[in-house]
């Protein structure tokens, strides 16, 4: 009559795009497969709020996990907005190699700009984000985003349209593998 109680352990789970392991609780290694984590990167990016979003896969015994989406923080962005200064914001679907991703890219201008000159910046910035990204996997992104590769050459490349103060991905998640 008396049910055996079961008692939860922690269990490793390996982070490689950031080359951590963190641990979970649970009853058994089965039980953690499609769990989603949440994984602060402040402290290692020194300062830059970013939030990492990884769903944990099962392989042989073994926990890892793949990310699903990075974020940067609301905190972050409001601080970095100054008086005086336009920010562009954008949304859009595009195709890596192997899954469809979502990207919102966030800039922010050192002066106030035109109203032709936000949507150039949009503009060409989705154009060289969809180009740049169609050839890669995603894990290839998150790790670039990470980086912070992706958002040197995109401001390099905006630099000709205006000079920027901040160039960021807000948001990269992956909508559906194929």
């Amino acid at each position: 009559m008396a049910q055996t109680k079961r008692k939860k352990k922690f269990f490793d789970v390996e982070i490689p795009i950031i080359g951590k392991t963190t641990q979970l609780q649970a009853y058994s290694i089965e039980e953690l497969d499609k769990r989603i984590i949440k994984y602060d990167l402040t402290r290692s990016l020194r300062g830059k709020s970013m939030l990492l979003i990884a769903e944990v896969k099962i392989k042989e015994g073994k926990a890892t996990t793949f990310p699903k989406k990075i974020t940067l923080m609301p905190y972050f962005l409001k601080r970095m907005i100054r008086k005086g200064t336009d920010y562009v914001e954008d949304s859009f679907f595009a195709n890596c190699e192997d899954a469809q991703v979502q990207i919102k890219p966030f800039l922010i201008t050192r002066r106030r700009v035109s109203r032709a000159v936000r949507k150039a910046l949009r503009e060409k910035a989705r154009e060289e984000l969809t180009n740049y990204i169609k050839d890669k996997k995603s894990e290839e992104i998150f790790n670039e985003i990470i980086k912070n590769q992706i958002q040197k050459t995109l401001s390099l490349k905006l630099k000709k349209i205006y000079p920027l103060s901040l160039c960021e991905i807000r948001i990269f998640q992956v909508k559906s593998k194929e």
